[in-house]
Order: C-alpha cells, then structure tokens, then sequence
C-alpha cells in the first residue's frame, strides 16, 4: 500500500510527541496524518468499512491450520462467525476457543479486521479462534451487538463440539477497543444466572485490547479522558461520534452492558479472570486500568499491561513496531496460560 500524501489532516499534537513511541511517531508521519478523520464525513458505510490505511503497518497474518464460516441465524439475522483452526490433531477433549470480536467503533471493521492479532491467537496459543461479524451501528442500534455476542457464545456450547470439535470446558473471549467491550460485556453475561445454555466451566479469560469500558468518560477536568485527549488517532470527538452512532440516548451510557465498568459488584465478582492492554498515549488507558482495579477490589484476577508511548492502534501496527508486535506476543502469552497444558 503506497503512502498517502497531501494535506495533513491529523497533526502530532506537540504535548503529545515526547510521550510516543518513535516508531509510532514515524509511521504516524508517513501515513495517519494525511487521513481525513472519519467522524469529520458524512456517513458513507461502504466507504467508511473499507481496508484502513493503517493496515499498512500490520504484519503478514500467520498461516492457519483450516478456516471456516459459520451462521448466527437467531432472529433472522444471518450474522456471519469465521473459525480458525490450528493445525495438527485437536487434544483428546477438543480445542480450547475464544470468541473474538473486532474493533471498529461498533460501527466499522468486520470479519477481515485484524487478521495478525487472530491468526497469532490461533497458532501461539493452539486454539480455535471464533471470530463474530456482529450487527453494526448505525444501522443496528444497542444492544443489537450485545445480543449477537450472547448468541455466538450459546452457538461455541450448543454446536461447537459437533462443527468445530471444541473444548467447551476452556472458553476465552476476548476483542480490540469496542470488541474488547463486547468482550467484557459477554464476559459478565456468562455468569448471569439467567444464561442458557450455562457454561460446564467459567470462562477461563477475557482478553481485553485497548478496551472501551466507561461510556461515561469525557475530557472535562477530572474526566477519565483528560490526560490523553489530546493522543492521537481517537480524539475525543471521534470515540463521541461511534457513541452516538452505537448508542441510543445517554441512558444507555449507563447500562452496564454498554459500560462494563458500571457492572454490579456481586456480578463483577463472578467475572473470569481479565489480561487488558493499554496504550500509555490512548484516550482509553485510565479505564482500562480503572476496570483492572476495580476487578481486583472485587477479588478478581486482572492484569493491566501499559505499553509505554503506545497508542490506540498499537496492536494494529505490529509490523512497524516493536512494542506492537510484543504486545501481540503478550496476549497470546496470556491466553496460552489461561488454557493450561494440552490433554
């Protein structure tokens, strides 16, 4: 992909530049500064959904074992799921699995997004990767993404075994920014009591990446986003733009399956064990770190990695930085122990 070039639409702000990762500060010279911001568009979902021009900086993704396309038919819906399987003979008990979900605002990306973070899930931590095409805003509104990640879960306990010869003992789920939120969300509606079918095991880890978690952040003195609103890429005004595109009213901010974050204790207290990154230049890092505490303080196992100068779009540059690739390296790291040996 050749650079862009032209006007410079997205400037280093200059608090920030000492902060960064020079790595990211190159890359962002060379191609995220001559991107028009998307929420400064008009809506054009064909456009807007399109291969990002940061996918430049990822690296090559692994080659898997098998791929396969399954259907989330509940409702009519006819969302589509990708499998990823490692290669080799399956455990005597099946894959481990962990349902993934992409990041984009709730309102971008798709089954093609972040094909080096699932791929690398896949091989390094010899798993099945379920990856979920949920509904997208604006058109499918809250909870509409909630409901197709419940669904996706109840399809990993109902027809994982038979289609994908899954462990349904050793569920993750895991996703990047507004996926890591889905994540988080499908973390906690699994040990609702009301959940059916229930799971023979809690899930063994939610894998958060650069999470979104408190839709109730802003930039005001004192806010979550103060001391990173000026970090580039995801600037107050854009996250502000997916809400009101996901979101319905300002109600919704506060529920906590928008805000995991805001999650009842006595349900945070029966949360699975979390792995979040963050990036230390990312709106999103206090909340990330925030959730992290907050899982501890109700006795829950939570690690929070910051990597240091990293941005938003950390992860998604791990063909062009170091601690991009470390971080995938990380996660994967994660999950293989939250898995345990291969029976």
């Amino acid at each position: 992909m050749s650079a862009p070039q032209g006007e410079i639409k997205q400037p280093l702000h200059p608090s920030m530049i000492p902060r960064l990762d020079p790595e990211y500060i190159s890359f962002h010279d060379k191609y995220i500064q001559y991107i028009t911001p998307p929420h400064t568009l008009p809506w054009d979902p064909v456009k807007m959904r399109g291969v990002p021009a940061y996918a430049a900086g990822s690296r090559k993704p692994l080659e898997v074992g098998k791929i396969e396309e399954f259907e989330l038919k509940k409702g009519g819906h006819g969302r589509k799921m990708r499998a990823y399987t490692p290669h080799g003979e399956a455990p005597g008990t099946g894959w481990p699995v962990i349902v993934y979900f992409h990041g984009g605002g709730w309102a971008l990306g798709g089954l093609d997004s972040e094909q080096s973070v699932i791929t690398n899930l896949c091989i390094g931590a010899k798993c099945v990767v379920l990856s979920v095409d949920y509904r997208l805003a604006p058109e499918n509104k809250f909870p509409a993404a909630v409901e197709d990640a419940v669904e996706a879960l109840q399809w990993v306990l109902t027809e994982g075994k038979d289609l994908l010869n899954v462990d349904t003992s050793k569920i993750a789920t895991g996703g990047l920014s507004a996926g890591g939120n889905l994540a988080a969300v499908l973390a906690l509606k699994s040990v609702e009591d009301s959940f059916t079918p229930p799971l023979p095991k809690p899930m063994r880890l939610q894998l958060l990446i650069v999470p979104a978690l408190d839709q109730t952040s802003t930039d005001a003195p004192g806010g979550r986003w103060e001391s990173n609103k000026h970090a580039p890429f995801l600037p107050p005004a854009r996250v502000r733009w997916f809400k009101g595109m996901y979101l319905r009213n300002e109600e919704d901010w506060l529920k906590w399956e928008a805000s995991p974050i805001l999650a009842p204790q006595a349900l945070l207290q029966k949360a699975p064990r979390a792995w979040i990154a963050a990036g230390e230049v990312d709106i999103l890092c206090n909340e990330a770190e925030a959730y992290a505490d907050k899982l501890r303080n109700c006795g829950v196992e939570a690690e929070c990695v910051v990597y240091k100068g990293g941005t938003h779009v950390n992860f998604a540059l791990d063909g062009v930085m170091k601690s991009g690739a470390q971080g995938i390296s990380d996660a994967v790291n994660a999950l293989a122990r939250a898995f345990g040996p291969v029976v």
